[in-house]
């Protein structure tokens, strides 16, 4: 594992800086699931079945993809019915002078012994770092710190229940990390309730947030490497 990591930092310092274009979109579908376009590149984050907390968004099949990257195989995270190209394992792949490195954190406060491990992506794409932690609920070693820290764009879970961080344990993460951008995954979208969904809404997470501009906004989000604003927290509403 120690060498896999290594090779990633080595191969992420060797990528030219010619493939680097300095456009990124992010257009979210709700729950965990972004597609996220630059480089030439479209990756797909966590396509999710309409269940249990996911059942408040509608699912998009067929949705044009190089690739998907999901925190593991459970329907509302890796749902992949046609068999597309997923990584959802720990470990370093490359796709088309991409470098995805993942690590495995636990996917709830039971040390994994209910959701199993979930994998925290990172990569670099148009100039920008992206660190997904969609599927985390358990904390990060400092080994993985070291991987993941000072990301320009920090996805991460913020509703609560058994398999999400609560609002004051993505503080902590956002504080070890301190990334630029922050978008909240895996929270509580709408006032109606939800069978079988302990999350709650993003209050919590952005009532200690005061070094953050909110953001709530749309569906899709246009960033350049050259012309963004950091410590900004954005809020897509679906």
């Amino acid at each position: 594992m120690k060498l896999k990591r290594l090779l990633f930092l080595i191969l992420f310092l060797l990528i030219p800086s010619h493939v680097n274009a300095e456009e990124l979109i992010l257009k979210s579908f709700g729950h965990s699931q972004f597609l996220i376009k630059g480089n030439d590149k479209s990756i797909l984050i966590n396509p999710f079945k309409a269940v249990g907390c996911a059942s408040q968004f509608r699912e998009s099949l067929n949705i044009e993809k190089d690739l998907i990257l999901a925190s593991s195989r459970l329907a509302d995270e890796g749902y992949n019915p046609n068999n597309d190209l997923m990584f959802f394992e720990p470990g370093t792949y490359e796709y088309d002078n991409l470098i995805f490195n993942g690590i495995s954190v636990p996917h709830d406060r039971l040390n994994g012994r209910r959701y199993g491990n979930a994998t925290v992506w990172t990569w670099n794409q148009s100039n920008f770092k992206i660190v997904h932690m969609g599927g985390a609920a358990g904390d990060i070693t400092f080994e993985d710190q070291i991987i993941i820290n000072r990301p320009d764009i920090l996805f991460i879970s913020i509703g609560g229940g058994i398999k999400s961080y609560s609002g004051k344990e993505a503080l902590n993460i956002v504080e070890i990390l301190n990334p630029k951008i922050i978008v909240p995954v895996h929270f509580l979208n709408t006032k109606k309730n939800i069978d079988d969904c302990d999350f709650s809404n993003e209050d919590k997470f952005l009532e200690n947030m005061s070094q953050y501009k909110v953001k709530y906004i749309g569906k899709e989000l246009k960033l350049n490497s050259k012309k963004y604003i950091d410590k900004i927290v954005y809020i897509f509403k679906n």
